[in-house]
């Protein structure tokens, strides 16, 4: 009786979202959404944490009391505030809160990959190279818009401007240095329409690789 060979099962994959603030990495990973794919928001994670009581107390052991709002959380404007004053600050936040948003996202792609419903994960994170969790990837996507483009989008946020966008920028990669560093690109610089139909495409080359 011969032996029956298995081929070993490749890993699901894990597409990580990356691009300049206002580019539409959110919309871009909604897309993927809604194919099927579970999405991880690490800003979502991270606002978690600032209203658990532990992280709290580090943050104020950190900036005092005048990060808090009149009910005790963490005053989210008020601390973008504070650490986007100075590389030092942003870095003692961000030791504050990465390894917990790693941590968090780690197992939560971990249950994905094990769900059978799910084709991929997805990784919607800013600052996904700067913190280092692209090793968390399989695959990285670029979504692209001029500057024109995402200013119009930035400026739509509440409490943001040009200046914050500018602000936030400086403190990331630059777009050149990321777009080297992926493996697809989809431009978002006209129609979410036109965004999401590139997104469907990506995700038809991916899912099998991964399948």
């Amino acid at each position: 009786m011969s032996e029956i060979v298995r081929k070993p099962r490749k890993a699901k994959a894990v597409i990580g979202i990356i691009g300049g603030v206002g580019a539409g990495k959110s919309t871009a990973a909604a897309e993927f959404g809604r194919l099927g794919c579970a999405v991880i928001d690490a800003d979502a994670i991270g606002h978690r944490l600032l209203a658990e009581a532990p992280v709290r107390r580090r943050i104020v052991r950190r900036w005092g009391r005048r990060v808090l709002d009149a009910t005790g959380q963490v005053d989210r404007k008020v601390l973008a505030k504070v650490i986007f004053r100075g590389a030092s600050e942003l870095a003692a936040l961000n030791a504050i809160l990465h390894p917990l948003i790693r941590r968090r996202m780690a197992r939560q792609v971990a249950a994905a990959r094990k769900d059978a419903a799910v084709p991929a994960v997805v990784i919607d994170a800013a600052v996904l190279l700067e913190a280092g969790w692209d090793d968390l990837c399989t695959h990285l996507v670029f979504v692209s818009a001029d500057a024109k483009a995402r200013a119009s989008r930035v400026a739509t946020r509440p409490g943001w401007g040009r200046a914050a966008w500018r602000e936030r920028e400086k403190t990331q990669i630059s777009l050149d240095k990321k777009l080297k560093r992926c493996h697809y690109v989809v431009d978002n610089s006209s129609s979410v329409s036109h965004l999401c139909k590139q997104v469907r495409r990506i995700f038809r080359q991916i899912v099998p690789i991964a399948g």
